[in-house]
């Protein structure tokens, strides 16, 4: 038996035993081919196949309609921060930001370097405690887009309604809570996340662009740079990210054995609640400072009465098994990250041991 230990990180992620295992066992030699995936052309029949078969899965799985394109890139978020005001920039249009906190503000840095940004919601008055409802997004009539970012994976709030720009194109990065809940797809112009969070290791970019924001998207970029590029050969214009697309393709295949898109968005709300239920139940003593309708289900935070029991909390609970409970740098405290992958007993267990850290300690 392997020791598995429970990964509460903010990412890369922990991910399913038997994604890992179906792994391990191909990993020297991929099918009968005498070689490692890992060594083979990414031009080769046996690649294209995983290839194609994990674009046909993100589809099903996450229900992603035929209106909307599926990229596979690199780069990460960070790369899509400059990709999507390149490729949607419109002379004499705007771009549009919502500041929910610290990526969204990535975002915005890297948009006023490609045209006229500005922010119309922000809350960092009040320290970006809470997502806006829905009715407080206001495009403007000269926005090229509207951009939000549904899960703050370092403040630890989460975007539960979408809003409704009509005309305007709607961008979202759901780097940490993509593949966790069904979408109105309707609504999204485009959507971008990096993998390393629900949906496999890191390295493998997922862009999911509406066909016809697509059409309108400017040209005369670098080729890489331009959505356009990679639509023909499906997200094969250079060599692609083989072993994390081929990771992703065993992680869809283990989401759909379990029940699929709503199984997944039911454990992650059974998870969160057991954590919540957690901090909420201990009398103040764990203190979540987030509006608790704008509470993260994948990532929960946290703080103790002074910061001395908090490094003694992260040293015990690093010797009971639970590994990456440490807040960013730039907040502190404590996170628990809880991806797609995250057994609902992993929860249960870092309850379990809130309670008896509380009980010694208070």
């Amino acid at each position: 038996m392997v020791k598995r230990i429970f990964n509460f990180a903010a990412g890369p992620c922990t991910l399913p035993l038997p994604a890992l295992e179906k792994a391990a066992s191909e990993f020297v030699e991929y099918g009968s081919s005498g070689m490692s995936l890992i060594e083979m052309s990414h031009r080769g029949k046996q690649y294209d196949a995983i290839h194609n078969a994990a674009l046909a899965s993100l589809r099903e799985v996450f229900g992603v309609p035929d209106t909307h394109e599926i990229l596979f890139l690199q780069g990460g978020a960070t790369l899509q921060f400059g990709m999507v005001p390149m490729n949607m920039k419109v002379e004499g249009k705007t771009f549009e930001y919502v500041n929910t906190g610290a990526w969204a503000k990535k975002g915005i840095l890297d948009a006023k370097k490609i045209g006229p940004t500005r922010v119309i919601w922000t809350d960092e008055a009040g320290k970006f405690m809470r997502m806006p409802k829905a009715a407080e997004i206001k495009a403007g009539a000269d926005a090229a887009y509207v951009h939000v970012t549904s899960n703050e994976t370092i403040g630890g709030i989460e975007m539960f309604e979408f809003p409704d720009t009509g005309s305007i194109p709607l961008v979202a990065d759901m780097s940490s809570d993509i593949l966790s809940r069904p979408l109105p797809f309707e609504r999204f112009a485009l959507i971008y996340a990096g993998a390393q969070k629900n949906l496999g290791p890191a390295g493998n970019t997922v862009v999911i662009i509406r066909k016809d924001v697509l059409e309108k998207c400017r040209e005369d970029l670098p080729a890489y740079l331009g959505y356009k590029t990679h639509v023909p050969d499906k997200s094969m214009y250079n060599t692609p990210t083989v072993f994390a697309i081929y990771m992703m393709k065993l992680n869809l295949d283990w989401v759909k054995s379990v029940g699929g898109l709503k199984e997944m968005d039911k454990r992650a709300s059974k998870r969160a609640g057991i954590i919540y239920g957690a901090i909420d139940n201990s009398g103040g003593w764990y203190r979540c400072p987030v509006d608790k309708a704008s509470r993260s289900r994948m990532n929960v935070v946290w703080r103790l009465p002074t910061e001395e029991l908090e490094e003694k909390f992260l040293g015990e609970a690093g010797k009971a098994d639970f590994s990456g409970l440490k807040g960013h740098r730039s907040v502190g405290g404590c996170r628990a990250s809880m991806y797609n992958a995250m057994p609902v007993e992993g929860a249960e267990k870092l309850a379990e041991f809130m309670a008896g850290f509380k009980k010694r300690n208070s």
